[in-house]
C-alpha cells in the first residue's frame, strides 16, 4: 500500500465519529419525495448535500428540475490529469416511513443501537441511500484533508426522486449530457455478500411492466342469464395468464429468449463458491422448496434468467357475500424482469402478440405501459472492475464477490444512454438492513468500510491513464 493511500485511510478511521454525526444530521431530514407535504424538506436535503460536497472540496450546486432539484458537484483532480473521469450517482430522497407503529424508534430521529454485528444507526434512509451516499462524500473529504485534492476528476449527481419514479432524471441527463459525461459511473445503492465480504454487482435485470385489461360485454351480466353463452373477461384473462409458462416454467411469450445469453462457466464457477444458504433464503419467507425455471439454481433464476410474473389481478365482484355477475372487464399487472441483451421494446411487442393470439372473438384488450428499463451487465475485461477489485481486497483482505441482482435500477440505463458511462455497482448494504421497511438500519462498520473502500477506489482510479 502506498504511503499516500495509507494516510488517507488513517484519516478516514480517525474521522469516523464525525462521519457518523454527519450521517445522523442527514437522516434527520424527512426527504420523502413522493409526498408533496415534504417538498420543502426534500429540497433541504439536497441543499445539505451541496454544503457537504463543498466542504469536501468540490464545486457543488443545486440545479432545478420540473420536480425535485438535482445536486451536481465536480472536482477536476490534480493539474495536468490525463486519466478517466468518474461519475458518482446516488439519491437523497427516501421512502415514506409507514407503517409508523412498527418502528422501534422515530424514523427521522436516528438512533445508534447495539446489534449482533456491532453498532448500527436506525432511521429511514440509513442504507437507502443516505448512508451509502455518505461513504463516497466522506472519502472525498479524507482525500482533501490529507492531500488537498482528489487523485482524479470526479462528477457527482444526486437526485431527489429515485424513490418516486425519477421523472426528472432522463430530461436532466439529456439536457446536461456534456456536463455529466464520464468514463464510468460508480453507484453505491446495492449490497455486500455479507458483512465481511465486499461485492461488485456485475449484472442487474431490466424491466417491462404493463397493465392488461380484457373487455367483453358492455356491462356486467347476470351469470344465470348469460353464463356459458358469452365470453367472461375474468376467465379469458385467467386463461391467458395460465399459458404464460409451460410445465418447465419457461416463458412462452414469442421471441422472449431470442437474445438471452448464458452466463460463462467462469461466472457460474464463482457463484458456486459463494456460501449461499438456500434453505435460509427460502425459510425466511416461509417456504421449504424453490420454484422456477427447471434445471436452474436459485441464484441463476434471480440473477441471470428472465422472468414473467403477475403482480396483481382484479375483476368482477370482490366484496363480501354473493353477487353472481359476469364482469364486463378484468385486469392484471404484469412484470417481466429482463437480462442483458434483451430489448424491452421487443419483449413488449411479444406480450402484445401473446395476448392477441389468445383473445377470443367478442373481446378486446388494452395494454398500458407502466415502465421499462434495459438490463445491465459489466464486461469481464472492464478495467474499472479490476481496479475496484484491487481496492476492495486491500480494505477487506479478501476477494470481492461478483454477484447479480434480481432487481432493477432504471437510472443505470439512463446514465449509460445520455452520458456514455457504464455503471460500477459497489454497495455496502446487507440483506437484513430492512430496506423500505420499518427499522431500516446501516451498520456503522459498513459505513466505515464503505468509506475506506471508496478512498481506495479513488487511489486506483488515480493510477489509470487514457
Amino acid at each position: 500500500m502506498s504511503d499516500s493511500l495509507k494516510a488517507v485511510l488513517d484519516r478516514v478511521r480517525a474521522a469516523h465519529p464525525e462521519s457518523v454525526q454527519r450521517l445522523c444530521d442527514f437522516l434527520r431530514i424527512p426527504s420523502i419525495s413522493a409526498d408533496p407535504a415534504f417538498n420543502a424538506q426534500t429540497a433541504q436535503a439536497g441543499a445539505w448535500c451541496v454544503e457537504q460536497l463543498r466542504s469536501a472540496g468540490l464545486n457543488a450546486e443545486l440545479m432545478p428540475t420540473a420536480g425535485h432539484p438535482m445536486v451536481v458537484a465536480t472536482h477536476e483532480g490534480p493539474p495536468g490529469w490525463d486519466g478517466p473521469r468518474i461519475l458518482y450517482y446516488g439519491h437523497y430522497d427516501v421512502q415514506p416511513p409507514d407503517p409508523l407503529a412498527l418502528w422501534k424508534s422515530p424514523p427521522f430521529e436516528p438512533t445508534i443501537v447495539d446489534g449482533p454485528k456491532g453498532k448500527r444507526v436506525v432511521a429511514r434512509g440509513a442504507v437507502d441511500d443516505k448512508g451509502q451516499v455518505m461513504t463516497f462524500i466522506e472519502a472525498f473529504r479524507a482525500w482533501r484533508d490529507v492531500h488537498g485534492t482528489l487523485p482524479c476528476p470526479v462528477t457527482v449527481l444526486l437526485e431527489g426522486e429515485e424513490e418516486s419514479g425519477s421523472a426528472s432524471l432522463e430530461p436532466f441527463l439529456k439536457a446536461h449530457s456534456k456536463m455529466l459525461a464520464a468514463d464510468v459511473c460508480v453507484v453505491s445503492d446495492t449490497g455486500m455478500w455479507d458483512i465481511d465480504t465486499p461485492a461488485v454487482t456485475t449484472m442487474l435485470r431490466g424491466l417491462v411492466y404493463v397493465e392488461i385489461t380484457v373487455h367483453g360485454p358492455t356491462r356486467d351480466l347476470h351469470s344465470g342469464m348469460y353464463g356459458g353463452a358469452v365470453p367472461n373477461p375474468c376467465n379469458v384473462l385467467a386463461s391467458i395468464i395460465a399459458q404464460l409458462h409451460d410445465a418447465n416454467r419457461v416463458v412462452q411469450i414469442p421471441g422472449f429468449y431470442d437474445d438471452v445469453r448464458e452466463v460463462s462457466a467462469a461466472v457460474k464457477g464463482q457463484w458456486s463458491t459463494l456460501d449461499f444458504a438456500e434453505g435460509e433464503f427460502l425459510g425466511d419467507i416461509g417456504l421449504k422448496a424453490g420454484f422456477g425455471e427447471s434445471g436452474r439454481s436459485t441464484l441463476e433464476r434471480t440473477w441471470s434468467r428472465p422472468t414473467c410474473d403477475v403482480n396483481g389481478m382484479w375483476g368482477g365482484y370482490t366484496g363480501a357475500g354473493a353477487k353472481t355477475v359476469i364482469a364486463s372487464h378484468a385486469s392484471a399487472k404484469l412484470s417481466c424482469r429482463l437480462v442483458a441483451e434483451q430489448d424491452p421494446a421487443k419483449v413488449l411487442a411479444g406480450i402484445r402478440a401473446f395476448v392477441e393470439a389468445r383473445l377470443p372473438a367478442g373481446c378486446r384488450y388494452e395494454l398500458v405501459e407502466l415502465g421499462s428499463a434495459p438490463a445491465f451487465r459489466v464486461r469481464d475485461d472492464n478495467q474499472f472492475l479490476g481496479a475496484t477489485q484491487r481496492a476492495l481486497k486491500g480494505v477487506f483482505g479478501r476477494d470481492a464477490a461478483l454477484i447479480g441482482s434480481g432487481g432493477s435500477i432504471p437510472a443505470v440505463g439512463a446514465i449509460r444512454e445520455f452520458t456514455g458511462a457504464d455503471a460500477l455497482l459497489v454497495g455496502f448494504g446487507l440483506d437484513d438492513d430492512c430496506v423500505h421497511s420499518p427499522n431500516e438500519k446501516f451498520e456503522l462498520r459498513c459505513l466505515l468500510n464503505g468509506t475506506l473502500s471508496h478512498a481506495a477506489m479513488l487511489h486506483e482510479f488515480g493510477l489509470m491513464r487514457r
